[in-house]
């Protein structure tokens, strides 16, 4: 049977795969395995959502499940993932309970959880909550029920945490941000204006049906024209839930999460601030983003891909900056989970304080040339045992030298094989990877 949770909690359609009493169900289910242990005293959970139309129906089946289950609910509207996570612990919460399908369209939703703190749940976790499901309890009554509150400095608490993370005023800077008319449309223009920023805000009229449409960090088109537009000095792209962060330059060149990552970790390190002189990345960074690090003194950490992954490492190593080219960036100093408005707030930091543009800080690195192939329909199975395979890459890596790299990654949920190459020029990146995938076909078939 497919296990319910997925990468980042449970997602789906929201009304077909995502169905009220699944929501309803689940909620019923976490309760009793995050809030088994407060003994005597009354579990509270934290609850919010992006703003999603289903988010509406989806919230009611939760906050009913949880407080049938004896668990009070604060709720704390539309706010970030991150901003849930950090109020969960805030508040002082047993758990919280987040409603987003992030940079997913409107019409998915998904439910994520978070423990004591706003921590992400384990797997264990999770699969205890999946076995939960269904299974009869003992009802509660009477004044045993939880009992449902709305949180009004939420936002508020939120911001001013943040705010109070940022070592430089942004003051002098004019930025745009987008808010992907989702659930950072209260918060991000907010904290930039407080830090100091002039600020021009799109994105920021949810309508329920419009997040991620055209807009946010899966979308940058009408970031960069909007940048050009009103001449501003950069512009900070949110996903739907705010988890990730983009930038566009002021001349609306993109600035990918590896740029973030190597802006940061060099500012930080030059403040004396970067844990062990240490970054923590996935095995998909790009290579120019290892190479530059090495050069400014500072080791790179790998992982797998996942943002969890990243996550797990830092808090083993104890480190304080890691994330994905995607956008994820975690600040653990300040955050538990990945935070785009966050992000966004000490990128346009390290602007101020080095007094330099975004173009001329994101030559920290150079991007090599990325192909990325996926290879279906074949046994995935195989990639670690075919001696074929392994006889093409290792000739692949000669050819490439140090300034090329290959990855060959298995899907983790279907039948294909991603074939990933970077090298000095893209001609040469393209080649050698499609000379691969044609390796991985014959061989994998």
């Amino acid at each position: 049977m497919a296990r319910l949770f997925g990468t980042d909690g449970v997602r789906g359609v929201a009304g077909r795969d995502l169905t009220a009493t699944l929501a309803l169900d689940l909620s019923i289910a976490a309760a009793r395995v995050l809030a088994r242990d407060t003994g005597d005293r009354r579990p509270l959970a934290v609850v919010g959502r992006d703003p999603r139309a289903s988010g509406e129906f989806l919230e009611a089946a939760v906050v009913a499940g949880l407080a049938s289950t004896g668990v009070d609910v604060v709720r704390v509207g539309v706010l970030p993932t991150p901003a849930v996570a950090f109020l969960t612990g805030d508040l002082g919460a047993d758990f919280g309970v987040m409603l987003s399908a992030s940079h997913n369209p409107a019409p998915d939703n998904g439910i994520k959880f978070f423990a004591g703190g706003g921590q992400k749940l384990e797997d264990a976790l999770e699969e205890e909550i999946e076995g939960m499901l269904g299974v009869p309890a003992n009802p509660v009554v009477g004044d045993r029920v939880g009992r449902v509150s709305d949180s009004l400095d939420g936002a508020d608490r939120y911001v001013e945490h943040i705010l109070a993370s940022l070592p430089h005023s942004l003051q002098g800077l004019k930025v745009v941000v987008d808010c992907a008319n989702g659930a950072a449309v209260r918060v991000a223009p907010e904290a930039l204006r407080r830090a100091g920023a002039e600020v021009v805000a799109i994105g920021d009229e949810p309508d329920g049906y419009n997040i991620n449409e055209g807009c946010g960090s899966t979308h940058l088109e009408r970031l960069q024209q909007a940048v050009r537009t009103h001449g501003a000095d950069a512009g900070i792209a949110n996903d739907g839930d705010a988890d990730r962060c983009l930038a566009v330059d002021a001349e609306g060149c993109v600035v990918d999460g590896d740029q973030i990552l190597g802006i940061l970790a060099t500012e930080a390190k030059e403040e004396g601030r970067l844990v062990e002189d240490t970054l923590v990345v996935t095995v998909m960074s790009n290579l120019g983003l290892k190479l530059a690090m090495s050069r400014e003194g500072i080791r790179v950490v790998e992982t797998a891909v996942g943002d969890r992954y990243v996550l797990e490492a830092m808090k083993n190593g104890g480190f304080g900056l890691g994330g994905e080219q995607s956008g994820h960036v975690i600040l653990l100093d300040h955050a538990t989970t990945g935070d785009g408005v966050l992000t966004g707030l000490h990128l346009l930091g390290a602007m101020a304080h080095r007094g330099q543009g975004l173009a001329e800080l994101a030559k920290v690195m150079t991007r090599l040339p990325q192909v990325l192939i996926n290879v279906p329909d074949v046994d995935r199975s195989k990639v670690d045992d075919s001696a074929e395979l392994a006889e093409a890459v290792a000739a692949a890596e000669a050819e490439l030298g140090e300034t090329g790299r290959v990855l060959i990654r298995p899907s983790g949920t279907e039948p294909k094989v991603r074939v990933m190459v970077e090298a000095a020029e893209h001609d040469q990146a393209q080649a050698v990877a499609e000379r691969l995938a044609g390796v991985v076909r014959s061989a994998l078939s």
